[in-house]
């Protein structure tokens, strides 16, 4: 079955940095878009970034654009966000989701992670 395990995440203070990573299982993974989307304390879920099936083409949130990169290496079906510059309003649970089709942002996500979480506090 389609699976996604995150990892990563912890306590940082603000300005630094953290790296996330994704395995995914149990499909193609070369074959999707994936996104990292993320959830505040008590808030709803927020897109993240994008990144389409081959890692050429990325997308991200106004407010993320800068400070985080996201990339995947199709051969060990991984995925990665790398973040920079964080903030308090990043502390959030972050989780990576399969596009379907070619985008998230036309045809929605199916499936995805557990999350890890990501504090940003002092």
């Amino acid at each position: 079955q389609v699976q996604f395990v995150e990892s990563g995440g912890g306590l940082v203070q603000p300005g630094g940095s953290l790296r996330l990573s994704c395995e995914a299982s149990g499909f193609t993974f070369n074959n999707h878009a994936v996104s990292w989307v993320r959830q505040a304390p008590g808030k709803g879920l927020e897109w993240v970034s994008e990144i389409n099936n081959r890692g050429f083409r990325t997308y991200y949130a106004p407010s993320m654009k800068g400070r985080f990169t996201i990339s995947r290496d199709n051969a060990k079906n991984t995925l990665w966000l790398q973040m920079t510059n964080l903030k308090p309003d990043d502390t959030a649970t972050y989780y990576c989701a399969r596009c379907l089709g070619q985008s998230c942002a036309i045809y929605g996500m199916d499936y995805w992670g557990k999350g890890t979480l990501v504090t940003v506090s002092s």
